[in-house]
């Protein structure tokens, strides 16, 4: 039942002292997410905050123009700043001890560029990058939210979210895809899963090169480096 208009929503019950009304709102509708739900809609954004849907899309306009929240179809989701947000807050979080010192490694070993993929709903996001020393290279930021279903790196999430297809039944096998032109012409990439406890995904591990440049013999290198990754991080 729609809250009346003399009710108080959460944050106006519990307001900072001299701050700013709308920002609290902002800040409580982002508290939403705090459960975990990987995405929400209007209505529950709506129930969950005790904003009426109205200011509700007022405050999205703005979450979602900074990147703090991104829309998948009718719903809501996370977005690239408050995930990059996140992973600076939590110094000692597994993956922001784990990740970067890997693609360190990775990059020093090949000199060219890695990065750590997560799924967001129908995206994948540039969660960790490390970039080559060379010139020649793409230029993908942390933070970056770049297509799920092209490039190695998103290949490798819908593999081993079930995708079907020769394609992903290869990664699945493999553990490990080669993809050269899948999402930028002349950009080759390799992408191995990166697993935590209980054999759940964590993301992928992604080394990108100019296709040029591409050397066979790394495919095993980015794979051990993703299979060493998994083992520290418990998989």
């Amino acid at each position: 039942m729609p809250r009346s208009a003399a009710q108080p929503s959460i944050t106006d019950l519990d307001p900072a002292p001299g701050g700013v009304a709308a920002v609290d709102r902002a800040l409580g509708l982002l508290r939403t997410f705090e459960d975990g739900s990987p995405r929400l809609g209007l209505a529950e954004l709506s129930r969950r905050s005790g904003l009426y849907k109205s200011t509700v899309l007022r405050l999205l306009a703005s979450l979602l123009h900074a990147g703090f929240l991104v829309r998948e179809g009718e719903a809501y989701a996370p977005g690239p700043t408050l995930m990059r947000l996140g992973a600076q807050a939590q110094p000692e979080d597994a993956l922001a001890a784990a990740v970067p010192p890997a693609l360190r490694a990775l990059v020093a070993a090949t000199r060219e560029s890695a990065a750590f993929h997560v799924r967001r709903g129908e995206h994948r996001l540039c969660l960790y990058r490390e970039d080559s020393p060379q010139l020649l290279r793409d230029h993908i930021r942390a933070g970056d939210l770049l297509p799920l279903d092209r490039g190695a790196g998103g290949r490798v999430l819908m593999a081993f979210a079930g995708a079907r297809g020769r394609v992903y039944d290869a990664i699945r096998r493999d553990g490990v895809v080669v993809m050269s032109g899948d999402r930028v012409p002349d950009l080759t990439g390799v992408s191995a899963p990166v697993f935590g406890a209980g054999g759940r995904l964590l993301g992928a591990l992604t080394w990108t090169l100019p296709t040029t440049r591409h050397q066979p013999g790394f495919v095993g290198a980015v794979k051990d480096a993703a299979a060493a990754l998994s083992a520290r991080l418990g998989g």
